[in-house]
């Protein structure tokens, strides 16, 4: 038997031929899984009438940037709201009274309105036999410039719900 002598050219060109023959194989490996995932997603797509995802997720995208704005929007909406809901005079309390200790009744009243700062206006109206007086006075935080009474302080109260 006659032993062949390899030069290192027949190696090396044995060693490229040896990486081609793989690189061959696993383009056909890579060329079956992607037909595979082709068709997957061929399948996904019927009947959506859609030609491609890329533009589904950028029409998502800019959907969820208009929603992301539009409740910025209702927030602020809704914030400002709030703001004018306890700025408005709204809570209103009465106090029934009787301001002659001898005669008469529950005909006197003191009627306070105010927001949820207390601020607004009180109304007393004394009653007597022959008329009734009514007075009114400003109120800031529950204060007024006028000196207020019992009862006047009593209506706030119920106003604001602190009795």
């Amino acid at each position: 038997m006659e032993q062949i002598e390899l030069r290192p050219m027949d190696l090396v060109t044995i060693a490229l031929l040896l990486v081609t023959l793989l690189l061959l194989i696993r383009t056909f490996v890579l060329g079956g899984k992607l037909k595979r995932l082709r068709k997957s997603y061929n399948r996904f797509m019927s009947g959506t009438e859609i030609e491609d995802l890329e533009h589904v997720i950028v029409e998502l995208k800019e959907r969820l940037h208009d929603q992301e704005q539009n409740q910025l929007q209702l927030k602020e909406t809704i914030d400002q709201l709030v703001r004018a809901l306890h700025a408005k005079k709204g809570n209103i309390g009465i106090h029934r009274y009787n301001p002659f200790t001898n005669s008469g009744s529950n005909l006197s009243f003191s009627l306070a309105i105010v927001n949820d700062g207390e601020d607004g206006l009180v109304l007393s109206g004394l009653h007597s036999r022959d008329q009734t007086y009514i007075y009114a006075k400003p109120v800031k935080k529950g204060e007024s410039e006028y000196a207020l009474t019992e009862e006047e302080r009593k209506a706030i109260s119920l106003a604001s719900q602190r009795e």
